[in-house]
């Protein structure tokens, strides 16, 4: 299920990407790490609603609201991520069982095919928020959050989740094969 990447796998440890895909790397870190202190915020808002209705015995205005729009915004900004560190749930029986060369076909394959989507929710996302924002379109609740920056997150998630599958298309194509995601990182962790 989860690979490592092919700049840290054991594998291909001489091999160092070029500095355009070492730069993406870094991106997609920062996003992930946005991503987590966004589930954070979630958490704390959460927490604040529930002492505010339990405790206090007031009524919340923002907090359902915030916690949903902030976890939308890090599965979205997480996305890239998740992929650098080949987190997303895939089947890996088939690529386990072949050879080098048929895994790299297989990988082209399925990462040609995941990059057409993202770029579709890419082009459609931006159309999205494109309208929320010259509509001033905002939530239908007393906060009015402004819908702009939730649609914002759609093609910015996958802008840099379509940028890191092509940077693993481009490893899958070209790298050296030592380089490739080992199918079963678990097996090799001696």
């Amino acid at each position: 299920m989860t690979h490592m990447p092919a700049d840290i796998s054991p594998a291909g440890a001489g091999y160092r990407p070029p500095l355009v895909l070492r730069v993406l790397a870094a991106v997609s870190t920062a996003f992930g790490v946005m991503a987590a202190f966004m589930i954070l915020a979630a958490v704390l808002v959460t927490c604040h609603m529930i002492f505010v209705r339990s405790v206090l015995g007031q009524s919340t205005i923002w907090q359902t609201e915030a916690v949903i729009y902030l976890v939308i915004g890090a599965t979205l900004l997480g996305l890239s991520y998740v992929q650098k560190l080949r987190g997303h749930v895939g089947v890996d029986l088939l690529p386990g069982l072949l050879p080098v060369g048929a895994r790299r076909v297989l990988a082209v394959i399925v990462m040609a095919l995941t990059i057409a989507m993202a770029a579709a929710m890419l082009w459609y996302g931006w159309h999205m928020f494109e309208l929320a924002w010259s509509r001033n379109w905002k939530s239908e609740s007393v906060w009015k959050f402004p819908l702009w920056i939730t649609y914002l997150c759609i093609p910015l998630g996958f802008g840099l989740y379509l940028l890191q599958l092509l940077a693993d298309l481009w490893l899958a194509a070209f790298a050296p094969p030592q380089a490739l995601p080992i199918p079963h990182p678990e097996e090799s962790l001696d």
